[in-house]
C-alpha cells in the first residue's frame, strides 16, 4: 500500500539529524521491514535498493523514510537496536537481471513443493513461495489447522531446490491477503492493500448492528467473518448506552410485551404482545417510564406507540415560469418572410434563363445527329446487297417453295435388311446436305416400324405338345407325440362321452 508522508514537509531543528532507519517492501508489497542506512546516502521513496539478506542479499522498495519511520516502529512495536539490518547500496542493472530470473523460478517452484508434500501425506497447504534476490534462500508460506512435522520435508525441499529453506505458517487471513482479490463493497480486500493487524471477529458485532446472522453473507473471501465487523462497531456501542439493559419484557393491561429490536438511528424501541404479531415502536423515555411503574407494581392501560411516518423531502418552487409562446415577433416574421420569396423568385428567374440557353444549342445538335443516321442507313443496305450467299447453306428456291420429298421403295422382309442398309448408306451420300436430309431420316424410320413389328410377330410358336411333369408324391404327416402343446392332443386321451339318459 502507499503511504502518504504527512511529516515529509515538516521542517527539522538544526541540532536534530534526519533519520537513518528506512522501511523496505518486498514482493509487491506483501513483506516489509526495517534497514539502517549507513551509507549516509540521501534515498527518496519508490528507489529499489540491495540491503542485507541471510547469507546473501535482497532487492527491496523503499515505501517509508524520515520521522514517519519512527511512528510506525512503534506501531509495530520494533526497538531501535544496533542489530537492525543494513542497507547496502543502490540496485544496479545486474541486481534487477538477476532478481527477476530468480523470481520467474518461484510459480515452478511452488508447484513441485505441493506434489512433494502431498506425496508425503502432511496436512498442510502451501500458500506462497517467495525465493530470494540471490537465490541462496526460499521461503514457503503455508496453513494448517494442526501442528506439522516436515522434518523430512526441508530435507526434500533442500535437495530439489539447492537452497536454505524456510517454513513461515500464515493464518487464513494472510493467505487471501498474499492471493488479493475484490470483497462484496466492489474494493479491493483490505487486508491486500493496507490492513495489518488481524484482530478476532465475533458474531457479537453483527448482534450489536442488528445485522442478521447468515453465515454465507458475513463471510468474507478466507472463510471467516469479514474484518469489516469491527470497523463500525465501537459506534454502535456508544449509541446503545443510552438504550435501557434491564427492557426486555414489560407488562401492560393488555398483557406482556417483548421486546423485538432496537432502531439505533431512530432511537425507537419495537415491542409485540405473545398473542399477536404486531409491533409496537415506543420511544426511549416511554420505556424508562412503563418499566418504573412496573418495578411498583402498576400496569398502564396502553403502550402508547409512537407514529412511524416516513417523511419526503418537499419540493422548493425555484421559481421558474415557462414564458414560451407568450411573447410574438410576428414583426421580425414578415421581414423573414419576404426575405425567402425575393430570393425564390431570383432563382427562378435564373433557371429560365439557363433553360432557353440550353435549348437553342439542344436544336442546333439534333440536326446533325439525323443526318448521320440516314447515311447509316443506306450503308447497311449497300452492305446487304454485296453479301454473296453462304456456302453449305440451304439452296434459296423461288416463291418460297419447299423441296419436293423423294420416294423411297418399300423394304423387303427382315432377313434381307442388310441389303437394304447398304443401299440406305449409298443414297445418303448422295443426298444433299440441309433440311432435306434430315426430312428423309424421319420417313425412313417411319417405314421400317410397321416391318419391324411384322418381323417380331413372324416368331415360331411354341409347341403345344408338351410332355407332362410326373406328379409328385404326397408327404407323409409326421406322427404326433401325446402331450403335446396343441390343444386337439388333450382330448384324445379322455374316454368317449356317454350318451344322455333323456335322449
Amino acid at each position: 500500500m502507499n503511504v502518504f508522508d504527512w511529516l515529509s514537509n515538516i521542517p527539522l531543528s538544526d541540532s536534530l539529524a534526519p533519520f537513518d532507519i528506512l522501511e523496505v517492501s518486498f514482493n509487491n508489497g506483501s513483506r516489509k521491514d526495517f534497514f539502517r542506512n549507513s551509507t549516509k546516502q540521501v534515498f527518496e521513496k519508490g528507489e529499489m535498493v540491495a540491503v542485507e539478506g541471510i547469507s546473501g542479499f535482497d532487492i527491496g522498495m523503499v515505501n517509508l523514510t524520515g520521522e514517519l519511520v519512527k511512528l510506525q516502529m512503534k506501531k509495530k512495536r520494533v526497538e531501535d537496536t544496533p542489530e537492525v539490518k543494513k542497507l547496502l547500496r543502490r540496485a544496479s542493472q545486474e541486481d534487477m537481471n538477476r532478481m527477476s530470473e530468480n523470481k520467474k523460478r518461484e510459480h515452478d517452484a511452488l508447484i513441485k513443493a505441493r506434489v512433494i508434500a502431498r506425496n508425503l501425506g502432511l496436512e498442510m497447504k502451501l500458500a506462497e513461495v517467495e525465493i530470494q534476490a540471490d537465490g541462496r534462500k526460499a521461503t514457503f508460506f503455508y496453513t494448517a489447522d494442526d501442528r506439522v512435522d516436515f522434518r523430512e520435508l526441508i530435507k526434500i525441499y533442500a535437495s530439489e531446490f539447492r537452497v536454505k529453506v524456510e517454513m513461515r505458517q500464515i493464518g487464513a487471513r494472510q493467505e487471501a491477503g498474499k492471493v488479493g482479490g475484490i470483497g462484496s463493497c466492489g474494493r479491493e480486500l483490505c487486508c491486500s492493500t493496507w490492513l495489518t493487524d488481524f484482530k478476532s471477529v465475533n458474531t457479537t458485532a453483527a448482534r450489536y448492528q442488528n445485522l442478521s446472522i447468515n453465515q454465507a453473507k458475513l463471510s468474507g473471501q478466507c472463510g471467516r467473518l469479514k474484518c469489516c465487523l469491527n470497523y463500525e462497531l465501537d459506534t454502535y456501542l456508544d449509541a446503545l448506552k443510552d438504550f435501557p439493559d434491564d427492557c426486555d419484557t414489560i407488562e401492560t393491561s393488555g398483557g406482556k410485551a417483548t421486546l423485538q429490536k432496537r432502531d439505533i438511528f431512530k432511537s425507537l424501541m419495537w415491542y409485540s404482545y405473545d398473542n399477536s404479531s404486531k409491533q409496537y415502536p415506543l420511544t426511549i423515555s416511554r420505556v424508562k417510564e412503563i418499566r418504573q411503574q412496573n418495578k411498583q407494581g402498576i400496569k398502564p392501560e396502553e403502550l402508547k406507540a409512537v407514529e412511524v411516518v416516513t417523511t419526503k423531502p418537499k419540493e422548493t418552487d425555484l421559481g421558474f415560469a415557462d414564458v414560451v409562446g407568450q411573447i410574438s415577433l410576428r414583426s421580425l416574421e414578415k421581414a423573414s418572410q419576404k426575405r425567402k420569396q425575393k430570393s425564390r423568385e431570383k432563382h427562378k428567374e435564373q433557371q429560365q434563363k439557363d433553360n432557353k440557353g440550353k435549348g437553342g444549342q439542344k436544336q442546333q445538335e439534333q440536326k446533325p445527329r439525323g443526318e448521320q443516321k440516314e447515311q447509316q442507313r443506306q450503308r447497311g443496305q449497300d452492305n446487304r446487297q454485296q453479301k454473296p450467299p453462304r456456302e453449305g447453306g440451304r439452296p434459296q428456291q423461288k416463291g418460297g417453295e419447299r423441296p419436293q420429298q423423294q420416294q423411297r421403295p418399300d423394304r423387303p422382309d427382315r432377313p434381307d435388311q442388310k441389303g437394304d442398309r447398304r443401299e440406305q448408306q449409298g443414297q445418303k451420300r448422295e443426298q444433299p446436305q440441309g433440311g432435306e436430309q434430315r426430312q428423309n431420316r424421319g420417313e425412313q424410320k417411319r417405314e421400317q416400324g410397321p416391318q419391324q413389328r411384322e418381323g417380331r410377330e413372324q416368331r415360331p410358336p411354341r409347341p403345344e405338345n408338351r410332355e407332362p411333369r410326373e406328379p409328385r408324391e404326397p408327404r407323409e404327416p409326421k406322427p404326433q407325440q401325446p402331450g403335446g402343446q396343441g390343444g386337439n392332443n388333450r382330448n384324445r386321451n379322455r374316454p368317449p362321452r356317454k350318451p344322455d339318459a333323456k335322449q
